[in-house]
């Protein structure tokens, strides 16, 4: 008796877009660099330092992908992330929201 064969599903083939620089900032532990890449149709911006080692953090999985909102969607998001980046003086998506508020509260 032979062993049953299963057909293995066809891989799907991932589309990934140009990465794309939106912006610098620079913060307390170095400059990082803000990134866009189209996958598989939707628009993911991440945050990597500007040399080499260092932590890269996912900042937005699935921003709108097209249409008239699309671009002031993106423009507002990165203008956000910077104002963040400037007033905690670290990497947004590395801080705690919480503390960081706590901390201003406690402040004289």
């Amino acid at each position: 008796m032979s062993a049953p064969t299963t057909a293995a599903a066809p891989r799907r083939r991932v589309r990934v877009g140009e990465r794309v620089e939106l912006a610098r900032y620079t913060i307390a532990s170095g400059e990082r660099v803000l990134y866009g890449q189209r996958i598989d149709g939707v628009v993911r911006i991440t945050d990597h330092p500007a040399t080499e080692g260092g932590r890269c953090y996912l900042v937005e999985r699935e921003l709108e992908q097209e249409g008239l909102g699309a671009h002031a969607a993106l423009q507002a998001l990165v203008a956000d992330y910077l104002a963040q980046a400037r007033l905690l003086d670290e990497i947004p998506m590395a801080g705690s929201v919480v503390r960081h508020y706590l901390e201003q509260l406690a402040a004289p």
